[in-house]
């Protein structure tokens, strides 16, 4: 299901069932999963493997040439995985660096606007509200929700479970399972509304805040924090994750 006005190059790869809208250009070295659905004015440059059941709404141009000045042309990649919707004028760069990669996982949901620049690593079943942006080099783990205008500094990560609220502006990493808020974002309590949706009980939450006081409401260094919580992450793999996130930040954590 191809519209007549589409532009297709002869080297892209289309699998199976691919619904290809009016105005659509889809480029050198694409390689199009089947089930895909593009809507009116979509554009996919390569190289990018793009899996299936993928939606692409108007506007979206996924795969263009990294804005890094650093970019000479080289061969860089974009992999996104499967079922993932990617809204109005969504834009997903490639990486930079000769045969880097910027990459999507599964069950992703991106909204009007939003952005991923060079070489960031997009995991599983996160929402972007709109314009939620992404400079070079970002991390975002699974079930991360972005609030709308939330704008993340590069190398910067988010840990899973986290959300963000509308219009942060995210400088250091954002601790797992925690909700951040502001201009610089602070952390503001434990996501218990977003880890009860996915399945948490209470037994599996409370460790979280007992992990949120230790590191960020007393009066006590990271150090500190972290050797208080010890026991914790014997029993509880969310802590241990915590810990390990905290550990090994480049870049600080959100406070």
């Amino acid at each position: 299901m191809i519209h007549p006005t589409a532009i297709i190059h002869p080297a892209a790869e289309i699998a199976a069932g691919v619904s290809v809208g009016p105005y659509c250009v889809i480029g050198e070295g694409v390689n199009l999963g089947e089930g895909c659905v593009l809507h009116n004015g979509v554009t996919l440059t390569g190289p990018a493997t793009i899996g299936a059941r993928n939606t692409f709404f108007t506007g979206a141009c996924i795969g263009g040439v990294t804005q890094d000045l650093k970019y000479q042309g080289e061969p860089t990649f974009l992999e996104i995985g499967d079922c993932n919707v990617f809204r109005e004028c969504t834009t997903v760069n490639r990486g930079t660096l000769p045969g880097a990669k910027t990459i999507i996982g599964n069950h992703n949901l991106f909204l009007a606007y939003c952005h991923i620049a060079h070489d960031c690593t997009v995991g599983n079943r996160v929402i972007f509200s709109n314009n939620g942006t992404l400079a070079g080099h970002v991390i975002v783990e699974d079930f991360v929700i972005l609030g709308g205008l939330t704008a993340v500094h590069q190398f910067c990560r988010l840990g899973q479970h986290a959300i963000t609220g509308g219009c942060s502006k995210i400088v250091k990493d954002v601790p797992p399972y925690m909700i951040v808020d502001g201009n610089p974002a602070a952390v503001r309590g434990v996501n218990v509304v977003g880890l009860q949706r996915h399945g948490w009980d209470e037994a599996a939450i409370r460790p979280l805040k007992e992990a949120y006081k230790s590191l960020f409401l007393r009066d006590q260094n990271q150090t500190d924090a972290l050797a208080e919580l010890a026991p914790l992450t014997e029993t509880s793999p969310a802590i241990a994750h915590l810990a390990t996130f905290i550990q090994s930040s480049q870049r600080g954590i959100a406070r």
